[in-house]
């Protein structure tokens, strides 16, 4: 009787047991992330397009009968070359008008030398200030008062700054061509016998590649018909149409990675300026959305993007912001809280794994994008935090990581 009664009372034990155990509660499965530290960046990206900085239109100076043009969209000139020749006609009677309208051009001629000197004289001053502003950085970032992010731009700045000297220094070689041009066409006008026997050479202002012919089979033009348009393919920019909302956290200097535009490595840009006047553009989804143009130049080596022409595709990442050395979680691990006595408490918050359990930590963000938050505050690399907790994870719930 004894041993049936133990054996009874151990079948009741066992059975409760068993029952205790398919009943209790079991740590809730969850996929955890480790805190990371390093450079943290925030950016915008948008779709851009490639178009020449300056374009050269070469046009009549004054009205004659235009020969063949035997250039194509392709083909390279030189600076000074002749593309194109016109023979004037021009009225027996000497005509006053025309007269003063070349010497007008020859006027307007002289003003825009005048004019591209003093912004090339600026752009020597302007060049000379980065280049001190680099001295210092580089001094101060060797005894350690500055980010190295700091000499990065500053350094940048002068590449940026040379090539407005350069872009400065074209605009005064295409203001002497200009000038010329309008002086020889102005004593064609004085001389018309001289002028009609030998005809009158249109010469390239740059040496480039041939954009556009306009009119490539002889006829006659009137005086200022477009008959060719020049460029340099090697001095191109990139734009990019942004929300008005995010290009006021774009500057100029700004850093810009261009991708998606066909060759194997990213390029390296700088913006060089945001326009102050916006334009409403309309989605594809119907919405009108108010823009800004952004100009960025491509600082990488040209060689690396040689292949790339007027009005390309590319895709471009603007960084606003770039900080080393700050703890990064994964976006997902982020969640708003609300309610609390405390600031941080009514910010935003992480569950933090902890000897099996979740542990609610606020935390304060200094940043996030598509795939990390950046945490200035609340966490230390050697965390482990739970990445899309569910509603089932509350404060001091166990858990375990969800093996795959």
């Amino acid at each position: 009787m004894s041993k049936r009664w133990i054996y009874g009372v151990g079948a009741a034990l066992a059975t409760a047991a068993l029952l205790a155990w398919a009943f209790a509660p079991r740590p809730v499965e969850v996929e955890v992330a480790a805190v990371s530290q390093g450079r943290f960046e925030s950016s915008i990206e948008e779709d851009g397009k490639t178009r020449l900085r300056d374009r050269y239109v070469v046009s009549a100076p004054l009205a004659g009968l235009l020969t063949r043009i035997t250039l194509r969209e392709g083909d390279m000139v030189d600076a000074n070359a002749v593309v194109a020749t016109l023979q004037p006609v021009l009225s027996p009677m000497f005509d006053e008008r025309t007269l003063r309208e070349q010497q007008l051009r020859v006027d307007i001629a002289q003003a825009q030398v005048q004019r591209a000197a003093a912004r090339a004289g600026a752009a020597r001053v302007l060049l000379q200030q980065a280049r001190n502003e680099v001295r210092r950085s580089e001094q101060l970032a060797g005894q350690g008062f500055i980010s190295p992010n700091k000499f990065d731009h500053d350094r940048l700045g002068v590449q940026a700054a040379q090539k407005e000297l350069d872009a400065a220094i074209e605009d005064r070689h295409m203001a002497d061509h200009g000038l010329e041009q309008a002086r020889a066409a102005l004593m064609a006008v004085r001389s018309p016998g001289q002028a009609g026997a030998r005809g009158f050479a249109l010469r390239a202002p740059i040496a480039g590649r041939v954009m556009r012919v306009a009119q490539a089979s002889e006829t006659t033009v009137a005086l200022g018909t477009p008959l060719l348009e020049l460029g340099d393919t090697r001095n191109l920019e990139i734009v990019a149409e942004l929300l008005t909302t995010d290009a006021l956290r774009v500057g100029p200097g700004s850093q810009v990675v261009i991708e998606r535009w066909g060759g194997r490595v990213a390029l390296q840009g700088r913006v060089r300026q945001v326009e102050p006047a916006a334009f409403t553009k309309v989605s594809a989804l119907g919405v009108e959305e108010q823009r800004v143009k952004v100009l960025i130049d491509i600082v990488s080596p040209a060689a690396e993007w040689a292949a790339l022409g007027d009005g390309f595709r590319v895709g471009v990442r603007i960084v606003t912001q770039s900080v080393d050395g700050v703890v990064k979680v994964p976006v997902g691990a982020v969640f708003p809280v609300a309610g609390g006595d405390t600031a941080q408490a009514a910010g935003s918050a992480v569950f933090v794994l902890r000897q099996g359990r979740a542990r609610l930590v606020p935390v304060q963000l200094g940043g996030r994008h598509g795939g990390e938050a950046w945490v200035s505050q609340g966490l230390s690399p050697q965390d482990v935090v739970i990445v899309y907790p569910s509603a089932a994870v509350k404060d001091g719930a166990r858990v375990a990581r969800r093996t795959v």
